[in-house]
Parts: structure tokens; sequence; C-alpha cells
């Protein structure tokens, strides 16, 4: 098999910190080539900093280069997740995007429906998909020890965690706050478990009240000034087979714990709890919690590009698709129209 050429677009924190780690552990299937940014010193000193041979500020300029891309990183804001995608697509190449998968659910159709049409991969890094708790959880719903599962409890939660650098508190370029940068993270768990269902029936409420007075928390000081997003977010999904998920997402909330990333998951036969890992079943007819202190530890950054990796070779990869993708866009749309018609 040969090696992928990849491009990285978007030279901040996620490129350096997650991508460009995971692309440097597999470089035995890919080479990163070029970074772009529109900020060229930035994208100049990130290159040089990793020994990445090109640095760029004009993204059409990786299309004309006799050494194009097959692969692009899209690493940008929100905002521009949809552009760049479709300009990247056009041009023949996968595209590895951060997540979430646009501003709302016409662009992410779009993005899903070109790459369905160019024969490209299209994928989202939901890195989470990866770790060793949720790998085993799959496996236990595959192989009947759950049964059907029919709720699922899902928890991205923060006591105070609002960011203090970037735009995440600001909706014209993230599209929302605490929904859109955590919450998607743990709905895309639970909907991979269902098998990515469409819900019939959607109820979503949002609130800014830490927010928007502005402060200090676990993330550093923000402004409640230029806050215009949601710090909390709370929504219920009920399925056409009577399932149902009841979604809880936060930047701030007076809460106990300073973080709470779980999935509590409801089966016919056994339920289970994802972090830590545990299964609640029945043992020779008695109650039984079953622990699992042995498990593995790994990247999933890593494991989740080289899932990557492995669809954009035509294999088997447990990864986000551009259908997906589209699919949980959908819902976080319906989520936020749910609650601005209440507000």
């Amino acid at each position: 098999m040969p090696i992928f050429k990849a491009a990285i677009v978007g030279g901040g924190h996620i490129a350096e910190q997650n991508h460009i780690p995971a692309l440097k552990n597999s470089s035995d299937r890919v080479r990163l080539t070029a970074i772009c940014s529109r900020d060229l010193a930035k994208a100049r000193a990130l290159a040089d900093r990793h020994g990445i041979p090109q640095a760029l500020d004009d993204f059409s300029q990786l299309f004309i280069e006799d050494d194009k891309p097959d692969i692009i990183i899209n690493c940008t804001a929100n905002n521009l997740h949809y552009p760049f995608t479709i300009q990247a697509l056009e041009n023949g190449c996968h595209v590895f995007c951060e997540k979430p998968p646009a501003m709302n659910a016409r662009e992410a159709r779009e993005m899903a429906d070109l790459a369905n049409k160019k024969g490209r991969i299209l994928a989202y890094n939901f890195q989470r998909r990866q770790t060793p708790q949720f790998t085993l959880l799959k496996k236990c719903l595959a192989d009947g020890t759950l049964g059907e599962i029919y709720h699922i409890k899902a928890n991205y939660l923060r006591r105070r965690g609002i960011p203090g650098w970037g735009n995440f508190t600001n909706k014209t370029i993230q599209g929302g706050g605490a929904l859109i940068d955590l919450g998607v993270h743990i709905l895309d768990l639970a909907l991979d478990l269902m098998d990515y269902p469409r819900p019939i029936k959607v109820t979503g409420n949002v609130y800014d009240h830490i927010g928007k007075k502005g402060g200090k928390g676990l993330k550093g000081a923000w402004d409640g000034a230029k806050f215009d997003v949601e710090d909390a977010c709370f929504a219920y999904l009920s399925f056409a087979n009577n399932a149902s998920i009841m979604l809880s997402s936060s930047f701030a909330l007076n809460r106990k714990e300073a973080e709470n990333i779980n999935l509590e998951v409801f089966g016919t036969s056994a339920g289970a709890s994802l972090n830590p890992f545990e299964l609640y079943t029945e043992v020779a007819g008695e109650l039984a919690n079953i622990n699992f202190p042995h498990l593995p530890e790994n990247n999933p950054q890593f494991d989740n590009t080289n899932a990557f990796l492995d669809a954009c070779e035509g294999k088997s990869a447990n990864i986000c698709t551009a259908e997906q993708g589209a699919v949980l866009q959908e819902i976080v749309e319906a989520i936020y129209q749910s609650a601005d018609s209440i507000s």
C-alpha cells in the first residue's frame, strides 16, 4: 500500500497537540507534507518545529503543486469546516475533519453528499470511540451481553470549564457552546451504540446563567460581555423503536465534580457505565456488578487517526463517517431549534 501524503489546514493547538503527533506515529502509512494557515508566519513556525517541508497561507495552492496531498486534515474553526472540506473533496482528497461536522445540518449534508459523489472518505475526529472502555462496551453489545439497548444517559459536564482562550464563547465562529463543543463527543458514542438512528422527537433546553456573568474557572477567565453561547444544554431524544437518549452537557454548572464524562447504558440483559467501565447484571440468580481493573491504556487520537487511514485504504473502521456526521448535525440543530422555540 503506497504511503499517503497529508496536509493540515489550521495551525492551532489541535493541529500541534493532536494531529501532528498522530500522523508522525503513523509515518509508515502517511507523510505530512504541508501546513496551511491564514497566518503564514504561524504556519512556517509550526512546520519548522516539526520538520514539515511546506508552509503556506493559500489553501488553493495545495492543489496545483506536483506533490498534491491525498488527505486533508481540517483543524480550522467550526465556521471553516464546510468551505475547506468542500474544496478538499472537490480536489479529490480524503478529509479528516475536526468536530463538530459543521455549523448546521445543511452544510454537513452537502459535505456528506459530495464525499459520496467523489468516492472519497470524509470522517470526523471523535476520538473517544477508540478508548479501551468504549471498545469493550461495543464488544459487550456485539456478543449479546447487554441485550437490546433501550435507554442511554450521556453526560459531558464541567463545573467551571468555560475556555478562557480561543473562540469557544463566540456563536458566529463556533455555532454554539457546550453542546456543539462537548456534548457532540458523548452523543456520538451513544448514537454509535444504537447504529446511528434519526430520532422521531427531540426536546432541548439551553442556559447561559453562569457564562454571561463572566468569571474565572478551571479553564481560565472569560468575558461575560462576549459570551453568546450556551453554558449548559439538556436534551431528550426519542427513537422509532421506543429507545431514548438523555443528553447533558455543560461548560459551567453548579455541581460537585469538576468534570463528568460518562455513558450509562441500559439494556434488556445488562447495563453498563463507561467511566469507569462496569457491567450491571445477574450471576447465578444474584445481582452482580462486574468491573474491569486491567483495561489497557492507549492514545485514542493515535488510534482514531489509524482508523481513518484504514477507511481510506478501504478497510473496516470504527470511525465517524460523513453520513453519521450529517445525522449528528441534524440532531444538534434540532436540539437548538427546540430550545429556541421554548425561549
